[in-house]
């Protein structure tokens, strides 16, 4: 069994926490495609998991999209090598990478005035643009 997977120095995560079950993957590889189950589908349960802070639930909720199942658990498929030990590896440092993803808190917003300048010169591109259109009408005959 793999030991705990640590996130940093405040988060770990339980074994049983995470479930991984194995199935055979798709794509090419051989005879050794029909015979041997390397893919792994790693499920962590976020939401009942008691070491993570509901606001980086939340965010982890949102970084993971459709990888997140309504019954709050996480689920993540890995079949890119052949070695089943190899894509269990691979899937654990995704669902660590995920995880601290989700502990930077994003920075808040400062809303700002747009500048005299920038008013301005937003307000001449206007002005030339409705000139240029202005330009496309209909071409009379009156000479």
């Amino acid at each position: 069994m793999w030991p705990m997977l640590r996130i940093n120095d405040q988060i770990a995560i339980e074994d049983w926490e995470i479930t991984e079950s194995f199935t055979r993957a798709q794509g090419p590889g051989g005879q050794n495609v029909n015979k041997v189950s390397t893919a792994v589908e790693l499920r962590f349960e976020a939401e009942r998991s008691p070491n993570l802070p509901p606001p980086v639930k939340t965010r982890l909720r949102r970084i993971a999209g459709r990888k997140w199942t309504t019954d709050g658990a996480l689920i993540l498929q890995v079949q890119d090598t052949r070695s089943q030990a190899r894509n269990r590896d691979i899937a654990r440092e995704r669902l660590a990478e995920m995880i601290r993803k989700a502990l930077e808190k994003p920075k808040t917003r400062i809303a700002t005035r747009p500048t005299l300048g920038s008013k301005k010169r937003r307000l001449k591109a206007k002005t030339i643009r409705g000139e240029v259109k202005a330009l496309r009408g209909k071409v009379s005959d009156g000479e």
